[in-house]
């Protein structure tokens, strides 16, 4: 986890329900079936300017994170996911948890069991109500050093998914899971003061256990080609 997910929500449903203030996104296509490098939307608090105040804003990012020090993008198709244990730690990630945290939101996530006679079988996970998943995002800005600084091109937003060990209600399925952040530690997650590594693991590790609902569907999710509601229906 997590290689696929589900974003099929309104831009308006994105903004009330994170009290988005600037939305930077013109359009948001729902996808039943995001894979890595897909453009997926990204919840941040971020001022606009020295000296203005901090808002939240829905802007969008490529899945898989790419650092900063990076000669070149492609290696972000593997850095889709960051394990929480060892996030404040691993040179890819430690310096966005300290100042780059943000949201991945989603309707939910697709996980494969493995059977025992070897087969995978796709689930989709979901919330209890089908509410909004807020998924423990780090994001960073790549500036590419072949496009002057002026260029509209320059910089190049991506994104990771934080993971973590999944309870026990889920760990026969797959054993990890996204980390979610549930509403109410929404500001507290997104806070830009919030900088040294001992506030950010004490946040991490205040996370409570995500309460999930899975469901078996078809295996036509394994092919990116495939993406529309009838992925998430239940299979026959």
């Amino acid at each position: 986890m997590c290689g696929r997910y589900v974003v099929a929500r309104a831009i308006g449903d994105l903004m009330a329900a994170f009290d988005v203030e600037e939305s930077y996104v013109d359009e948001l296509q729902p996808s039943y079936n995001v894979a890595p490098t897909d453009t997926v939307p990204l919840i941040l608090d971020r001022s606009s300017g020295e000296g203005a105040p901090v808002t939240r804003k829905l802007v969008t990012a490529r899945w898989g994170l790419v650092p900063s020090w990076a000669k070149d993008p492609k290696g972000g198709a593997r850095l889709i996911n960051a394990r929480m244990e060892t996030v404040t730690e691993k040179p890819s990630f430690r310096k966005a948890a300290s100042a780059r945290r943000g949201l991945l939101v989603g309707n939910g996530y697709y996980e494969w069991e493995k059977s025992p006679d070897g087969r995978k079988i796709p689930t989709y996970l979901h919330g209890l109500d089908d509410e909004v998943l807020a998924f423990a995002a780090l994001f960073e800005n790549w500036p590419d050093p072949s496009l002057p600084n002026d260029h509209p091109d320059k910089w190049l937003r991506t994104a990771t998914i934080i993971t973590t060990a999944a309870p026990d209600a889920l760990g026969h399925i797959h054993d990890r899971t996204p980390l979610i952040v549930p509403p109410e530690m929404f500001s507290d997650w997104l806070d830009p003061e919030t900088t040294s590594e001992v506030d950010v693991r004490a946040l991490l590790d205040s996370m409570p256990e995500p309460h999930l609902v899975p469901r078996v569907v078809s295996d036509m999710v394994n092919s990116v080609r495939n993406n529309g509601p009838e992925l998430i229906q239940p299979a026959d």
